[in-house]
C-alpha cells in the first residue's frame, strides 16, 4: 500500500466513529411536527377550544418526551387549505390536523359517518363510539387510508339563520342552507331547501352577502366565526340536536409509524387524556352560544322531542343511502345503530 493510499484509509477509519456519532446526534435532535386546523388561533387558556386543545396537546407531548417532539400550530387554514387536510394526512405531507371527518366524504365515502343526521343523539352516545364496534371498525378503515385518530371529539351544533328561523323541517322550504356534509345536505333537500357545500370558516361571508340563508355548524364555530353578526335567529343545540359532528385530532399514520414506541405512546396517551376537556368545552359552548346570540339581539330557539322526531324521520332514508355506498358504510351504520 503506497503512502497516499495508507493516509486516505487511515483518515477514513478515523472519521468513521465521528460519522456514526453525527448520525446518532441527528436522530436525537428534537423533531417539530405541524398541526393544522381551520379555526381562529388563541392561547392554551383562551379562544376556540379546538385551538386550545391542539396547544395543550403540543405542550404535554413535548413535556412527556422531554422535548424530543415539538409542535408548530397553524390555525386559520394558514398551512393547508381546509378541504385538503385529510388528503395531506394520507400522503404524509401533513403531520396532524383537527378537522371534521366528514370533510373527507368526497374522497373516502365512509368518513361521512361523522356527520349523519340524527345518528348521534347525545354526547354520551358519541363518547361510546371509541371503544365500541363502530369505533374499532372506523379505526381500521382510517388506518387503511394511513390516518390515525389521536383524540375522539364530538360536538353538537345548531343553526344560524339570517332572516327567519330554521327549527322545524317545514321551515327549510325555499331556504339556501349549509348542512355540513353530503348526507346532511340530502336531508335538507328533502325538506325543500337548496344547499351549499363549504367549510365553516367560509360561512360568514356567504351569509353576509346573502348567498346563504342558514348554516348548521358546531356551537363553537357559531361563536368563533362571529355568525351572530349576520344572523337574527339561532336554533340551539344546548338541549337536543340532530346535528352531532365528529371532529377528531388526527395524525398521519406514515408519520406516527416512524416515531419510537415511547413517543407513539406519549402521542396517544395525551390525545386520550384531552377528550374529557373536549366534551366539557363543547357542552359549555352549547350553552354559551345562546347567550352570545341573545346579547346580539337574535332570537334563540330550542329543539323539543316532537321536532327531533320529525328530523329523525327525514334522516332515515339518508342513512340508507349512506349504507348503500359500499360494504364498509353498511357495517359502520349497523354498528353505530347498536348504540342507539
Amino acid at each position: 500500500m503506497n503512502v497516499n493510499r495508507r493516509r486516505l484509509v487511515t483518515g477514513a477509519l478515523a472519521s468513521f466513529p465521528l460519522a456514526l456519532a453525527g448520525s446518532h446526534l441527528r436522530a436525537q435532535t428534537p423533531g417539530t411536527l405541524k398541526i393544522s386546523h381551520q379555526f381562529p388561533g388563541g392561547t392554551g387558556d383562551q379562544g376556540d377550544f379546538r385551538d386550545r386543545l391542539c396547544r395543550r396537546f403540543a405542550q404535554e407531548v413535548s413535556q412527556k418526551t422531554s422535548g424530543a417532539l415539538k409542535f408548530d400550530i397553524y390555525p386559520n387554514s394558514s398551512l393547508v387549505k381546509v378541504n385538503s387536510q385529510f388528503s395531506a394526512l394520507r400522503r404524509g405531507a401533513l403531520d396532524l390536523s383537527l378537522v371534521p371527518l366528514s370533510y373527507a366524504g368526497g374522497e373516502v365515502a365512509e368518513t361521512n359517518i361523522g356527520l349523519l343526521p340524527a345518528l348521534v343523539p347525545s354526547y354520551d352516545v358519541g363518547s361510546r363510539w371509541k371503544d365500541a364496534e363502530v369505533g374499532k371498525l372506523l379505526t381500521l378503515i382510517l388506518a387503511e387510508k394511513s390516518v390515525l385518530v389521536v383524540s375522539w371529539i364530538w360536538q353538537a351544533g345548531g343553526v344560524a339563520a339570517r332572516n327567519k328561523p330554521l327549527v322545524q323541517p317545514e321551515d327549510a322550504k325555499g331556504m339556501k342552507v349549509r348542512g355540513g356534509s353530503r348526507e346532511m345536505d340530502m336531508m335538507f333537500k328533502e325538506a325543500g331547501a337548496s344547499v351549499l357545500s363549504l367549510p365553516s370558516n367560509e360561512i360568514y361571508a356567504a351569509m353576509q352577502t346573502g348567498a346563504m340563508d342558514a348554516a348548521l355548524t358546531s356551537s363553537t364555530s357559531l361563536i368563533s366565526f362571529r355568525l351572530e353578526e349576520v344572523s337574527k335567529h339561532l336554533t340551539s343545540g344546548r338541549g337536543k340536536s340532530y346535528w352531532f359532528m365528529f371532529e377528531p385530532l388526527m395524525m398521519s399514520k406514515q408519520i406516527f409509524d416512524k416515531l419510537p414506541k415511547a413517543q407513539q405512546d406519549a402521542v396517544m396517551s395525551v390525545g386520550a387524556s384531552l377528550e374529557k376537556f373536549a366534551v366539557e368545552s363543547a357542552k359549555a359552548d352549547d350553552i354559551a352560544v345562546a347567550n352570545v346570540y341573545t346579547k346580539a339581539g337574535a332570537k334563540v330557539y330550542d329543539i323539543d322531542d316532537a321536532t327531533l322526531t320529525k328530523w329523525h324521520a327525514l334522516a332515515k332514508p339518508v342513512w340508507k343511502d349512506y349504507a348503500d355506498k359500499n360494504e364498509n358504510c353498511a357495517k359502520l351504520l349497523a354498528a353505530a345503530q347498536k348504540l342507539l
